[in-house]
């Protein structure tokens, strides 16, 4: 332990130490594969199947690749930081962990408290996008307008019940309980058809594609007043500092378009989440990251293209239906316009299966970081008992109910946006830590080295905070407004059950 207070680091020997405590032990059974396969499983989704056509629609026009490829470039940067720390410190609770032995106690609260709402929140928009293709499917089977009719959502006079949302949590906690292992193979069988799905969209999809549909590729800004995105509140932060009301097309909604679509990515960070069950950490993680970015880079890229190219962008704008829920574009969507149902079927049921991995891998992130916080003191310990199975049991009920609750009751463009600037500021505080880390211990084995250290680290903060402007006012006052909330909740209870604080306390009575 170094430092007093609120910076206290907790040291890299002891993190690892602390993963051998019988209670709270994971079981080490990863491999290089089921990383690739949890990080690809959790990427591909979201992404593809539920946000490419509203953002093409609402933002950016047929530029909806370009976006993709901005994100990626952010998300290579900061993905080459988290490799270096995973290797270096193969311990539960990524850039919780990675921040306690460099910032100290209190900014890794700070970040753990980020990745509550990143992981928690993330696992909840995604179950939404799972209950609109759940109900796209339903229709096919039962022969109503799934475009004129939402039944996976019930009415309760307070509020909206996405009971379809809720019934994926609870199958997926249940599997998450029943063990790690287990995951990782029902996660394989269903990426597969996932990836097979996807490349089934880019194939057929070619022979749809018109060049006319490419222009312009990126349209002119359309004004709030003009039924453009983003007035007040509603705009991107960046254009607010700039006066600039409306950030739908042109150059703001490119840029708008990059933060949102950055959601398609949340995910290859959850691989440093498993470090700490995995069988060779320090070669196995930087492999799992870096190798399933690669993979989904190439394949967002390819669908955005073919789908703008499909239809225009126009067509792909977000609505409204008759009986007054959203009506939300999806990848599907592309193929119905072209009279291509069977195929708009195939890839509703696709990406009914692919959207299942996401949501579970997220809630593994999840429960890996209260089990890391848990295990330190700043939240009940309790959580951080381990199962017969190996699994943090408790952890994940909690995760359940909470990702449930969100789920049920809150808007899908609300939790992605939120998602995305919790994820930003996780991903600056690791690569900082990179530059930290190097300087203040140097004696380390780091089985992945981050090149030209620390130019390439500031350059992954100055695109992640790139992104963060470019999200919406109000994303940032819910932000700093969950953020306080986790101050307040750190210095009336983590601050005072803290181990290493506890631990501090009995030295200074010894003395």
């Amino acid at each position: 332990m170094a430092g007093n207070g609120l910076w206290r680091t907790k040291s890299v020997e002891q993190s690892i130490a602390d993963t051998d405590e019988p209670d709270t032990k994971l079981r080490r059974n990863l491999s290089t594969w089921d990383l690739t396969v949890f990080g690809v499983a959790v990427v591909i989704g979201a992404g593809i199947f539920t946000l490419t056509a509203r953002t093409a629609g609402d933002l950016t026009g047929p530029a909806v690749a370009l976006a993709f490829v901005l994100a990626a470039i952010a998300c290579g940067l900061a993905a080459l930081c988290y490799a270096e720390f995973a290797s270096t410190v193969p311990v539960a609770g990524s850039a919780y962990t990675f921040s306690y032995a460099t910032f100290g106690e209190f900014l890794a609260w700070i970040i753990g408290w980020d990745l509550v709402l990143e992981l928690a929140v993330g696992a909840a928009a995604v179950s939404k996008g799972w209950s609109t293709y759940l109900n796209t499917v339903l229709g096919y089977l039962f022969g109503f307008d799934a475009n004129e009719q939402t039944v996976t959502r019930v009415d309760l006079g307070f509020a909206t019940a996405d009971w379809g949302a809720l019934l994926l949590v609870v199958v997926l906690a249940t599997l998450l309980t029943l063990g790690t292992k287990l995951s990782s193979r029902f996660s394989m069988v269903i990426t597969g058809i996932k990836v097979a799905i996807v490349l089934f969209v880019v194939v057929l999809g070619l022979f749809y594609v018109k060049a006319a549909n490419y222009s312009p590729f990126i349209p002119p800004s359309k004004p709030a007043e003009d039924g453009g995105a983003g007035s007040g509140v509603e705009q991107s932060l960046f254009s607010a500092l700039l006066g600039v009301e409306g950030s739908s097309f042109g150059a703001f909604g490119l840029l708008a378009g990059a933060s949102l679509v950055f959601f398609a990515f949340i995910g290859f960070d959850i691989v440093a989440t498993t470090a700490e069950e995995t069988k060779n950490p320090q070669k196995s993680v930087p492999r799992g990251i870096l190798g399933s970015l690669s993979i989904v880079t190439v394949l967002y890229v390819a669908v955005a293209l073919v789908l703008v190219g499909m239809v225009s962008y126009t067509e792909l704008a977000s609505g409204t239906k008759a009986d007054g829920t959203e009506d939300t574009k999806t990848l599907a969507t592309a193929f119905s316009l072209n009279g291509v149902d069977w195929a708009a079927q195939i890839i509703s049921v696709g990406a009914l299966a692919g959207l299942t991995t996401v949501v579970m891998v997220l809630m593994l992130g999840q429960t890996r970081v209260l089990f890391a916080m848990s295990r330190d003191g700043l939240l009940p310990r309790k959580l951080a008992q381990s199962s017969s199975r190996g699994t943090p049991a408790r952890a994940t009920i909690l995760v359940a109910v909470l990702v449930g609750a969100a789920a049920t009751f809150f808007d899908a463009g609300q939790l992605e946006e939120m998602v995305n600037v919790g994820t930003l500021f996780a991903f600056i505080l690791v690569s900082a830590g990179v530059i930290v880390l190097r300087k203040t211990r140097p004696d380390l084995k780091r089985a992945f080295r981050v090149p030209w250290v620390p130019v390439l680290p500031i350059i992954a903060i100055a695109a992640c905070l790139w992104l963060m402007l470019n999200l919406t006012v109000l994303t940032w006052l819910r932000f700093l407004a969950w953020m306080a909330l986790g101050v307040i909740v750190y210095f009336v209870y983590s601050r005072k059950r803290s181990l290493l604080g506890q631990a501090a306390e009995r030295e200074k009575e010894k003395k």
